[in-house]
């Protein structure tokens, strides 16, 4: 390997420079998880495969532990570098965290460039990212990515010392050294600055969310784990227009649509960006505006891909990233999709014992929707208090606030006040209680 640069760096140079055969590796201790192991290689194939990369070879490694220096044992290694030859793979995959210090020395060894599941992931965001927004943030958690990194993405400089030593990934002091100081000011700077560009977009967020919080209409936030249908049940009710694709993180921005359910009740829908295991922290913080949609919607719509053989892992996924947010206190309602391609009836029965509040629907072919409405339409009444309101005609604008916002169940006038039997959201109610008369 002539030098050893970083995967982002390549794929910002275009994807002609991205390495295009893989072998992946994932690591895991005690032979009874060996299907799980095999399980995530093939979630990690399928974000190679969503950035362009071939995949030449999976490997289960099984260790008896991990090493601090290069994170698999010497023995396990040596068969990883000799299977990478025989595939000619042009990069290794490890589903694994691993350090700046154990990537480099990996790629000694392999003398191929060497990554981890945290740069594909955050690789594949930055292919997805459209918005301007999602463009600051993947950029952000890139650059912090990257930071720890330094030495590794400034190999090269070693060859100007007339060493010859880049092949091995060496490092000398003196010009080096002084390049990489510059350039940890170049990227404290930077972060500065897309930090302060994303503090900028998340006012207009905010602007945003606080106009929708006026209007005291229920939202609703569609979260769930990565390619489980929440652009397709988005669209299929509201007819959304949003670019669905069967790949990982089709889209990363999030769509809202006003829909009305079937007793007329208008809600918003929140389509949200996907999560996955091991989402990385970078992006959790780095899309934090984003994902905290989830945070200040009314009632959370947990999706979940009932079709897949790792569904509740997945559900547990997206729960960590939930908790990660303080969100996993909200009411949620969990919907199983993809019923009409679930090969196993018994998960689903599993997971409507896990989950208090579960419905089964198949968003593709509209299937349940109509159980779906009517436990929103519950969840949405356990939020509300019906009451008895007298609203001075001379006030009527918050007569039209309290029919827009809720269900109207009887309506008279007496004199010059309108008398309202309503049931409306708790909020709307605390912020008319001067108006409320005891039931």
């Amino acid at each position: 390997m002539e030098e050893n640069t970083s995967f982002l760096t390549l794929q910002r140079k275009g994807t002609a420079s991205i390495p295009k055969k893989a072998l992946l590796v994932s690591v895991y201790k005690g032979s009874n998880v060996r299907h799980i192991c095999e399980e995530h290689l093939q979630e990690l194939s399928l974000l190679a495969d969503t950035l362009g990369v071939e995949v030449v070879g999976k490997t289960p490694c099984l260790v008896r532990k991990y090493s601090a220096s290069t994170f698999v044992t010497e023995g396990k290694l040596q068969e990883l570098i000799e299977q990478a030859n025989t595939l000619q793979a042009e990069l290794v995959i490890f589903d694994d965290e691993i350090s700046p210090g154990q990537q480099r020395n990996l790629e000694k060894l392999f003398k191929i460039p060497v990554i981890d599941r945290t740069e594909v992931i955050l690789a594949v965001f930055a292919q997805r990212a459209q918005t301007k927004e999602a463009r600051l943030q993947v950029e952000l958690a890139q650059v912090k990515y990257q930071a720890p990194r330094l030495k590794r993405m400034w190999t090269h400089l070693s060859r100007q010392a007339g060493t010859g030593g880049a092949r091995g990934g060496a490092y000398l002091k003196g010009e080096g050294e002084k390049q990489i100081e510059i350039d940890r000011r170049i990227l404290k700077k930077k972060i500065e600055q897309l930090q302060n560009e994303i503090d900028e977009v998340k006012s207009v967020r905010v602007t945003q969310r606080s106009a929708r919080e006026k209007k005291d209409i229920p939202i609703f936030a569609i979260v769930g784990y990565t390619n489980a249908g929440k652009s397709t049940l988005l669209n299929a009710l509201t007819d959304a227009g949003i670019f669905v694709e069967d790949k990982l993180f089709a889209t990363l921005d999030t769509t809202t649509r006003k829909y009305v359910l079937n007793n007329n009740q208008e809600v918003l829908l929140i389509d949200t960006v996907g999560f996955i295991r091991k989402l990385p922290h970078l992006l959790v913080a780095a899309f934090k505006s984003t994902l905290e949609e989830a945070l200040f919607a009314d009632i959370i719509i947990h999706l979940v891909d009932a079709s897949h053989p790792m569904a509740e892992e997945q559900a547990d996924a997206t729960f960590e990233v939930l908790k990660e947010l303080n969100a996993e206190e909200k009411p949620i309602i969990t919907v199983l999709n993809k019923i009409d391609q679930c090969q196993h009836k018994s998960m689903l029965d599993k997971m409507r014992i896990k989950y208090r509040k579960t419905v089964a629907i198949s968003a593709l072919k509209k299937m349940g929707f109509d159980d779906l409405e009517e436990l929103m339409i519950q969840e949405i009444s356990e939020q509300r208090r019906t009451v008895l309101m007298k609203i001075p005609q001379s006030e009527y604008k918050l007569v039209s606030e309290v029919i827009r916002s809720g269900t109207v169940l009887m309506q008279e006038y007496e004199e010059n006040n309108i008398i309202l039997k309503v049931s409306i959201p708790i909020a709307l109610a605390g912020k008319l209680q001067k108006y409320i008369s005891p039931s």
